[in-house]
């Protein structure tokens, strides 16, 4: 009888063992040095059900928190680990390593400043996510590479798809900061954050980069089209103006996208019913087609 309650405990915390090893993990405290901002930059990540417990790679997604938020945003309100959870249990997404890095650094924005200073986007691409890539076990192909964001973040994940088409297979920006400001305005929204515009060839080059109806303008149709766009935004969002009028500017370039007006407005409620359809779209390049 002893011999058995001990083979019986021994199979009880062996299954316990594996269960857990199945379990999703979040860390939402981790760190790399930046060379080129001068500083520890902060991290959070979901690895996956079973990741602990297989040798399989994963594809990922970059996904961006807004303004006056970190990298802490959506692990805490947008709470990604049960969204993704659910959406993997029930298959309507394929199990994916979730990266949230942190653009709270004192500056707005996801972007290079306009005199080339300040250089977050260089960060993202040349330090972040070759560090991201290069650590955990991500399939580092266009194809299984992702990015999504809710408002300055949603407004970074369109800006990044459109500056490096060739990173991402889908982006997803949830109400994002697409403003359709005249140069003018544009050059003025930069002064009253305190960047002084230096000379008006950078601020040309700047505004074709930066201002979404004018990127759109200029970006090649082929380029645009290489990437699965997913928008989606309140009816009584703020930002709903500028959202649709890149919306109305794609359709104009016959570049096919995804559109969604809700009933709702700025906030993490609406946010949260986002992810799971985010989730699902992003898979959809993921798999074989």
């Amino acid at each position: 009888m002893k011999s058995s309650h001990y083979v019986a405990l021994g199979f009880f915390l062996f299954s316990a063992t594996i269960a857990h090893a199945q379990d999703s993990r979040v860390f939402d405290n981790l760190t790399l040095k930046s060379e080129l901002l001068d500083m520890e930059r902060h991290y959070a990540i979901y690895l996956p059900p079973g990741y602990d417990h297989s040798e399989r790679s994963y594809p990922v997604l970059y996904l961006l928190h807004g303004g006056g938020d970190d990298h802490t945003g959506w692990v805490q309100f947008g709470e990604v680990q049960h969204i993704a959870d659910k959406a993997i249990k029930e298959g309507t997404a394929t199990p994916m390593i979730i990266v949230m890095p942190d653009a709270n650094t004192g500056r707005r924005g996801y972007f290079n400043d306009i005199n080339g200073v300040w250089r977050y986007e260089d960060f993202f691409f040349e330090e972040f996510i070759p560090f991201i890539e290069g650590k955990y076990r991500i399939k580092a192909e266009k194809r299984y590479r992702a990015v999504a964001g809710l408002s300055m973040g949603g407004g970074g994940s369109f800006f990044y798809a459109m500056h490096r088409p060739d990173m991402f297979s889908s982006a997803a920006p949830l109400s994002a900061a697409l403003r359709s400001q005249t140069k003018e305005e544009f050059r003025q929204a930069l002064e009253n954050s305190g960047t002084k515009v230096k000379n008006s060839t950078s601020l040309d080059a700047y505004y074709d980069r930066h201002q979404a109806l004018r990127q759109i303008e200029v970006s090649s149709l082929e380029d645009m089209k290489s990437v699965r766009w997913y928008f989606d935004c309140g009816d009584d969002d703020f930002l709903y103006e500028g959202n649709s009028l890149v919306h109305i500017a794609l359709r104009k370039k016959e570049v096919p996208h995804e559109f969604r007006i809700r009933d709702g407005g700025h906030t993490w409620g609406y946010w949260r019913t986002s992810l799971p359809d985010v989730l699902g779209f992003v898979s959809e390049a993921f798999h074989q087609r």
